[in-house]
């Protein structure tokens, strides 16, 4: 996922994320290839993650994705088959809105189960928080993306994917899936952050994932690694202190929150 591409600024995210939009933005989109697609309208961002390269070695952790010819393999492969023929209903669509992390997808719907709009202006350290991790996905998930090279599910066919076809899926490597660490690092972060919402925040963080199997873009082994080393790098971040102090921070400033998200799906 990354050409050295920076994320969202807070400040951009804010206004998407307050307004709670539905669709993505229209503006030409670039390649991240520490995620799994193009992030939409990036702008640079002095922001870093919290975790030095090489802290968790991710490659190591996980193992080699399985052999196409394994039992797990094959499984893998009638999945992403069988699930071609999802396209254009309603679950395919909402893989399209989960593909986009930042403005109007994932983190809109963090945002609406919370009842909480997660923005700039009332929770601008929650937003932080979450936009620091998904850098550090990049520092932590690269490395192993890069040591495996697996090729993508789609790559050598021409079956539906819920994603404009690009040249960079082809270099871009499978294993594990940045879409499904960073789903997952923000459903364990916001469910200790409001205890209460937990399901409805591990329930996003799962359906993030899964919809990148959906989408035809990831084998399911992928994202299991994804939720594998994400539940690593939240660990390790506990024992970091600026971590440790932004979630202070961040649970008092969402247990104050007034303002709820807009139009947020009944």
């Amino acid at each position: 996922m990354i050409r050295h591409l920076t994320t969202f600024a807070g400040l951009a995210l804010a206004a998407g994320l307050a307004a709670c939009a539905a669709t993505t933005a229209s503006s030409p989109q670039l390649v991240d290839e520490s995620l799994d697609a193009p992030l939409v309208n990036p702008i640079p961002t002095s922001l870093t993650g919290y975790l030095a390269q090489g802290v968790i070695d991710g490659a190591a952790l996980l193992g080699p994705p399985p052999a196409p010819d394994s039992l797990t393999g094959q499984a893998d492969r009638a999945r992403y088959l069988e699930t071609r023929a999802l396209k254009d209903t309603p679950r395919w669509r909402q893989a399209i809105v989960d593909n986009d992390l930042w403005g109007g997808g994932a983190l809109r719907q963090y945002s609406c189960k919370l009842g909480v709009s997660i923005d700039e202006k009332q929770t601008p350290t929650a937003l932080r928080v979450l936009h620091r991790v998904e850098l550090d996905v990049r520092t932590v998930g690269k490395p192993a993306k890069d040591h495996y090279d697996r090729a993508r599910p789609m790559i050598g066919d021409d079956q539906p994917i819920c994603v404009p076809r690009e040249d960079w899926m082809k270099t871009n490597a499978s294993y594990p899936s940045g879409h499904s660490m960073t789903g997952w690092t923000w459903s364990l972060i916001l469910a200790e952050l409001v205890p209460t919402k937990a399901d409805d925040m591990l329930a996003i963080g799962k359906q993030i994932g899964e919809s990148r199997i959906i989408c035809g873009v990831h084998y399911a082994s992928d994202i299991e690694a994804g939720r594998t080393l994400a539940g690593a790098m939240v660990a390790r971040l506990h024992a970091d202190p600026q971590f440790q102090a932004d979630m202070k921070k961040a649970r008092a400033e969402i247990a104050r929150a007034k303002t709820a998200p807009r139009n947020c799906a009944t």
